[in-house]
């Protein structure tokens, strides 16, 4: 099942209303298309955008909202509000929309519906079903129809559709719980209906009955704004291939020494963003100790050959080398040595670039039992301790961290899980796992024990030990949420 963060719109404004109600709106960001950004940054692969002002003025107000997110993210988007004629349509889906939602005008123009249906397909289009006492309204909620939900939906479901949205609108906002009784009948009489469930959603055991009803999804609202659920434990687990740069080549060592050299970084990038790779990382392992940058120039031909988000790493110490990385193309930028050098920095970028920008690498190795950081790609210990610092780079603004245990790294004997999950539980940002992988059991193991939000392989993923989509197929097949590599999520 996924879980569906909401933005809906009103002044530009990121809102959420309480039972449809424009009155009683609170406003919980100044900027949707950060605020997706930082939805996406958290793992979440899908997005609800309504464009409340669109739906007052019955015509379209927000599409540069909906076109920025869709620049600036790789989200699903499923849009409404304010969508009126086909050339509405057309212009939702041709601004970044994957799907638009049909709600008030399903009922008020059928005909126009339908023939949504026929031009852009029934997977374009999502039914919105707004209940009050299994009653449709329309009109923001106000108006009743007199038209009984199965009756609505028998209709929509012999032109193809399958795809709907029941919002019980006594809850929406209310975070009292969802109409679970409703949504049972409607599965056990429509066999087969994508069905997603909006209102209420106020705790993780709600989102865990939901799924075990047969949900397709949960879009969750005022829940996610207020922090109520950790969805950490909810979201998509990521599988990130790594690639290690030395003078312009991937290579790859154990224990960060020893290193053989495995290819173009380039041309390997888009291998795997042909097998599924939900994100790539590419960081010059030597450019801090050699004191040079990470070459802006390979940065500009990792971008203009991937259509998957990538971070980029080493030797970065300054808003300078951010900007100018980020200009060259980067989706995000990984700083380790100058984190821990100067704290500030991580702050510093996070006002600047956003959080969703800045990943924080920490490098770490148990020494007597106890876990310190490590810098300058690994060669020297610190007194800094691993959990104490994610803590402070989560309180800084830090967007992710980067864990990797030197003890596993290359030796293919399994991740660090103790330490990955002590890091996890002590911090409400993603964690990436790194260092050990060597077989598909492995990258299980640190998404259920080590808690971790995604995993970081290299050398298995480079000498094809591991194919991405069996890896995908297997974790799948064991129960985790998982992006498909035709970007889907599946979870068998």
């Amino acid at each position: 099942m996924e879980i569906i963060p909401a933005i809906d719109i009103i002044n530009g404004k990121c809102v959420r209303l309480t039972q449809g109600d424009y009155s009683k709106k609170t406003i919980y960001s100044d900027d949707p298309v950060e605020m997706a950004i930082k939805m996406e940054s958290m793992g979440f692969n899908r997005l609800h955008l309504v464009d409340l002002d669109g739906a007052a003025a019955g015509k379209i107000v927000n599409l540069n909202v909906l076109k920025a997110i869709s620049q600036k993210t790789s989200l699903i988007i499923d849009f409404g509000g304010g969508i009126k004629s086909t050339e509405d349509a057309l212009l939702a889906l041709e601004s970044g929309a994957s799907m638009i939602t049909a709600g008030s005008i399903a009922v008020n123009n059928k005909p126009l519906v339908k023939e949504w249906i026929r031009m852009f397909g029934a997977d374009k289009i999502i039914l919105g079903a707004d209940v009050q006492n299994r009653e449709i309204m329309i009109n923001g909620w106000k108006k009743p129809t007199g038209i009984d939900l199965f009756d609505f939906l028998e209709e929509y479901l012999k032109t193809g559709i399958r795809k709907v949205i029941c919002t019980d609108i006594a809850r929406d906002g209310m975070m009292s719980g969802t109409a679970e009784k409703l949504y049972t009948e409607i599965l056990k009489k429509i066999p087969g209906i994508e069905l997603i469930a909006s209102g209420g959603v106020s705790s993780e055991t709600e989102i865990v009955k939901l799924e075990k009803m047969g949900l397709s999804g949960a879009i969750i609202g005022k829940a996610f704004y207020e922090g109520k659920i950790n969805f950490k434990n909810n979201l998509t687990k990521r599988i990130i291939p790594c690639l290690d740069i030395k003078n312009g080549r991937t290579v790859k060592g154990i224990n960060f020494l020893n290193l053989v050299d495995a290819g173009d970084p380039v041309e390997m990038g888009k291998l795997y963003s042909r097998e599924g790779a939900d994100e790539l990382v590419f960081l010059d392992i030597t450019a801090t100790n050699e004191n040079r940058k990470t070459l802006v120039s390979l940065v500009k031909r990792i971008a203009e050959n991937l259509d998957i988000p990538f971070t980029v790493g080493g030797g970065i110490s300054s808003v300078q080398d951010v900007d100018m990385l980020l200009c060259a193309g980067a989706d995000k930028v990984s700083i380790n040595s100058a984190a821990v050098r100067d704290p500030e920095i991580i702050t510093t970028l996070a006002k600047k670039f956003g959080s969703q920008c800045v990943v924080v690498a920490i490098d770490t190795k148990n020494s007597g039992g106890k876990w310190n950081v490590y810098t300058h790609g690994g060669t020297r210990e610190t007194e800094l301790e691993t959990v104490r610092w994610a803590k402070e780079i989560n309180s800084r603004g830090g967007g992710e961290i980067l864990l990797t245990s030197m003890n596993n790294d290359g030796t293919k004997n399994g991740f660090a899980c103790d330490i990955t999950a002590k890091v996890s539980e002590s911090v409400g940002i993603p964690v990436i796992a790194s260092g050990g992988a060597g077989k598909k059991e492995h990258f299980l193991e640190v998404f259920r024990k080590g808690k971790a939000d995604a995993a970081l392989a290299a050398s298995v993923f480079h000498f094809g030990e591991i194919s991405l989509i069996d890896l995908k197929r297997y974790l799948a097949a064991s129960g985790l949420q998982i992006r498909h590599c035709e970007g889907k999520t599946v979870a068998l």
